[in-house]
C-alpha cells in the first residue's frame, strides 16, 4: 500500500491510496478532498493495522522525551499495583483512587514511561498551577507550558484546563503522544469530548476518585480513554496510605407543618408524572419530566412542586440544630461544611458567622479564605460544591454533608478532603439528611449503598511497544 497519513483537524486523513481490502474499517471516504478520513483517538490500531504499508506516516506531530521521573518518596504498593495495570494494557486505562492516595505521583510516573510530549487536562485553574509546579518539581530540565488562565503555551510538557483543551482540541490533537486527564470524570460531555477524540495520543490515562456520572455518560471513557485498569476505595486504604476515619449517619425531622407542606407538594408533582406515565426512577424519566413539565401550566406547577419539596427537606430548621451540636462537640478542630446549594450555604455562614465559599466568591477572596483556614484563623468553612476538588487542606479533620446529589463521585471528594494524613489525626464525615424524604435514598447513593458496580477490565498479555506504531 502507498498514501500518507496525516492529521486533520481532529480527524486522520489517509491520502493517495485507493481502497485498498486491508484499509481499517474506521476509516471513511470523503468524497469533499478525496481521501480516507477516521476519528483521531483511533490512531494507535490506525497506526499498528498500516505498520510498514504506508509511504509516510506525518500525523503524529509530538517528540521523543528523555523523562525520568523517581517519587521523591516510595511507592505505596496500590501506586505501584496501578501503573503495572495501566502499563500492561498498552498505557491507556482509568484509574481510580480516592483523594490523598497519590494520583498525581502515578500520573508523572505514566507520562515518564510514555517518553513522549504530554499533556496534562485538570478542570480547574488551581488544580492546573498545581500540576505545573508539580511537573516543575519533575522534571527541572524541560519547560513546563500552561494553556489555560490567560496563557498558551504549547511546550511539550503542558497543563491545560479542560476549558482551553476543548477551545484549541484541533490544534492540539497531534502534539501529544501522552494525554494525563486529572478528575476524568468532566470529560464525557459535548463541549469536552473532543479533548479525546481530536486527539491521536496512544498513551492515555484518566485519574478520578470515582467515574459515576448522573447522567450515565461514563461509559463513553471506556471509549475515550481505556477501560477501567485499577481501583481502590478509602475503606481499603484507612488507616495506612490515608488518615484513619469514621462516618456517621445523622438524621433529622420534619416538624409536622414541614411534612404536611412536603407532602401536598410531591402530590401534586405525582399527580402530573402519573398522569403522564413518567417513571422517574430513570435519568430518562426525570429528562422527560423536565421536558414535558414546560409545555402546559400542570406541568409547570408539578415543577415548582417538586422543587418546593427538595427546599423543605433540603432546608429543615432541624439540619442547623444538628449541625451546632456537631461543632460544639469539634470546637477547636477544623471543619468543612458541604452543601449543594447556595441559598443553604449562606444560611449556614449568617448563622454560625462562618466564612462562606460558593461559585459567586470572588477568586482572590476565594483564595485568602482557604489560606486563613489553612493558617487556623478560621476553624470551619461553608461551601456550595466549590472545595469538592481541587484543593488540598491536610489539617482539615471533620466534614458535614447539609446537603448534595445522589452522585457517589461527590461524597467520596467530600471524604477525600479530609482523608490526608497529617500527624496522628482521626478523621469524621458527618452525613446529615431529613429522613423519610428522597435526601434519604440520595444519601445511600451517594455512599454507595445502591450503585451498580464498573468492573475493571481483563488486560492484555502484552504491554504496547512503540514499533507497534512504526515509530520506534
Amino acid at each position: 500500500m502507498s498514501g500518507v497519513l496525516r492529521y486533520d483537524r481532529g480527524t486522520l486523513l489517509l491520502v493517495g491510496t485507493p481502497a485498498p481490502p486491508a484499509l481499517p474499517s474506521v476509516f471513511r471516504w470523503d468524497a469533499r478532498v478525496e481521501a480516507w478520513r477516521a476519528p483521531a483517538y483511533r490512531y494507535f490500531e490506525v497506526a499498528s493495522e498500516l505498520r510498514g504499508q504506508l509511504q509516510a506516516n506525518r500525523a503524529p506531530q509530538y517528540r521523543r522525551l528523555a523523562l525520568d521521573y523517581t517519587p521523591p518518596y516510595a511507592l505505596h504498593p496500590h501506586q505501584r499495583e496501578a501503573l503495572a495495570a495501566w502499563k500492561q494494557n498498552r498505557g491507556r486505562g482509568l484509574v481510580e483512587l480516592p483523594t490523598g492516595a497519590g494520583k498525581t505521583a502515578l500520573g508523572l510516573l505514566a507520562l515518564s514511561w510514555a517518553g513522549r510530549s504530554a499533556l496534562v487536562v485538570v478542570p480547574t485553574r488551581v488544580l492546573m498551577h498545581q500540576w505545573y509546579a508539580e511537573l516543575r518539581s519533575a522534571f527541572p530540565d524541560l519547560p513546563v507550558g500552561l494553556i489555560g488562565d490567560g496563557e498558551h503555551e504549547v511546550f511539550d510538557l503542558a497543563v491545560a484546563t479542560y476549558d482551553s483543551a476543548a477551545i484549541h482540541a484541533e490544534g492540539l490533537g497531534n502534539r501529544y503522544g501522552c494525554l494525563i486527564l486529572d478528575e476524568v470524570h468532566h470529560l464525557p460531555t459535548d463541549f469536552y469530548s473532543p479533548i479525546a477524540t481530536y486527539s491521536l495520543a496512544p498513551y492515555r490515562l484518566g485519574l478520578t476518585a470515582s467515574l459515576e456520572r448522573s447522567d450515565g455518560r461514563q461509559e463513553l471513557l471506556y471509549e475515550y480513554v481505556g477501560p477501567l485498569v485499577y481501583r481502590k476505595e478509602a475503606a481499603e486504604l484507612k488507616g495506612s496510605v490515608l488518615a484513619d476515619y469514621r462516618i456517621e449517619e445523622v438524621r433529622v425531622a420534619l416538624s409536622p407543618s414541614e411534612r404536611a407542606a412536603y407532602r401536598q407538594a410531591l402530590e401534586v408533582r405525582n399527580a402530573f408524572v402519573q398522569a403522564q406515565g413518567i417513571d422517574l426512577g430513570t435519568l430518562a424519566g426525570w429528562a422527560e419530566f423536565v421536558r414535558r413539565s414546560s409545555r402546559s401550566e400542570s406541568g409547570r406547577r408539578a415543577m415548582r412542586a417538586h422543587r418546593e419539596a427538595a427546599r423543605i427537606a433540603t432546608a429543615a430548621p432541624a439540619k442547623l440544630r444538628a449541625l451546632e451540636v456537631i461543632l460544639t462537640r469539634h470546637s477547636g478542630q477544623k471543619t468543612l461544611i458541604f452543601t449543594k446549594e447556595n441559598d443553604l450555604a449562606y444560611q449556614v455562614s449568617q448563622a454560625f458567622l462562618l466564612p462562606c465559599i460558593t461559585h459567586q466568591t470572588p477568586i482572590k477572596e476565594r483564595q485568602a479564605l482557604l489560606e486563613g483556614f489553612a493558617s487556623g484563623r478560621y476553624l470551619a468553612i461553608v461551601s456550595s460544591n466549590v472545595m469538592n476538588e481541587g484543593i488540598n487542606l491536610p489539617d482539615a479533620a471533620v466534614a458535614v454533608n447539609l446537603s448534595g446529589s445522589a452522585v457517589e463521585r461527590e461524597f467520596i471528594q467530600r471524604l477525600g478532603r479530609v482523608l490526608r494524613r497529617s500527624g496522628d489525626k482521626r478523621a469524621v464525615l458527618y452525613e446529615i439528611f431529613t429522613e423519610a424524604t428522597r435526601e434519604q435514598r440520595a444519601s445511600l447513593q451517594r455512599r454507595g449503598l445502591e450503585r451498580p458496580a464498573h468492573p475493571v477490565s481483563p488486560l492484555p498479555s502484552r504491554p504496547l511497544s512503540w514499533e507497534d506504531l512504526g515509530e520506534g
